[in-house]
């Protein structure tokens, strides 16, 4: 009976992981206190959020939920992911012809349903008609992620425009000087906001009256940006106690499809 353990779609390759493990490595790979292999955790971890499994529910080939659990949240506590997600989104960008550096972004934010895990701090979005979290981000004009934060979903977008742009210009070196939103944004406080950074809000507004959904210049890219997330199950609503939880899962995802994008490109240039 053959007992080798199948590999999951979400498992890293070889190159992935020779690019993720100095990011994770936040101890010494001799370490006393290590009992399980940091790239078999880390399959765990893209498998959970790819799949929106309870942890309890993980399958036995990988290491315990509870080991994987608590490595998670050294790896999010540590800004692992995001810093990898940064690095990535540079060469990505610079694979595209980019400067490594954007100097434009979009702002937005989407409604996603609470759970009973979260639904004590969830609130009553009124557009959307959904009791749950908020999550605002900040892309570059290519769609990469740039910033994230979690508010209950009554937070007006406008609200977080200083957090978003303080973020952004701290991911980016202070390149970012213009960036996108939509009318949910617009009011003299956002602006003074983003100015305050060093950013000019400019506001995409429907050049008349339309129903359904209608392709926008610029703000499409965060929609699709969305639609990539949405792609992962733990994504698809708030089963997160912790907000710092439910951003850090924005950036395992983010780093996962960079990392497989960065792949393809190697391949195809060799």
């Amino acid at each position: 009976m053959n007992t080798e353990r199948q590999p999951y779609p979400s498992d890293v390759t070889d190159d992935e992981w020779a690019f993720a493990a100095p990011y994770l490595t936040l101890m010494r790979e001799d370490a006393p206190q290590r009992e399980h292999d940091l790239r078999h955790v880390l399959n765990a971890l893209r498998w959970l959020v790819k799949t929106g499994s309870p942890w309890r529910m993980m399958p036995h080939d990988f290491p315990p939920w509870a080991a994987v659990y608590q490595q998670a949240r050294r790896w999010i506590e540590a800004g692992c992911f995001e810093a990898m997600t940064h690095d990535l989104r540079e060469i990505v960008r610079i694979s595209a012809g980019r400067d490594g550096s954007p100097t434009a972004a979009i702002f937005d934010g989407r409604t996603i349903q609470s759970t009973p895990e979260s639904g004590g701090r969830g609130g009553y979005d009124g557009g959307k008609r959904k009791k749950g979290s908020k999550v605002h981000v900040a892309v570059d004009t290519l769609g990469n992620l740039l910033a994230v934060k979690v508010t209950a979903a009554n937070a007006q977008e406008r609200a977080e425009v200083a957090d978003l742009s303080a973020a952004v210009q701290n991911a980016t070196g202070q390149t970012v000087t213009l960036a996108y939103v939509d009318q949910g944004y617009t009011g003299a406080q956002p602006v003074a906001d983003a100015a305050a950074h060093g950013i000019r809000l400019e506001v995409v507004k429907h050049t008349e009256a339309k129903r359904g959904f209608v392709l926008l210049p610029r703000r499409w890219v965060v929609e699709r940006s969305f639609g990539w997330l949405a792609r992962f199950r733990r994504l698809a609503r708030d089963y997160e106690r912790l907000t710092e939880t439910l951003a850090g899962w924005h950036w395992v995802a983010f780093a996962g499809l960079l990392l497989r994008r960065i792949a393809k490109l190697a391949n195809e240039s060799a």
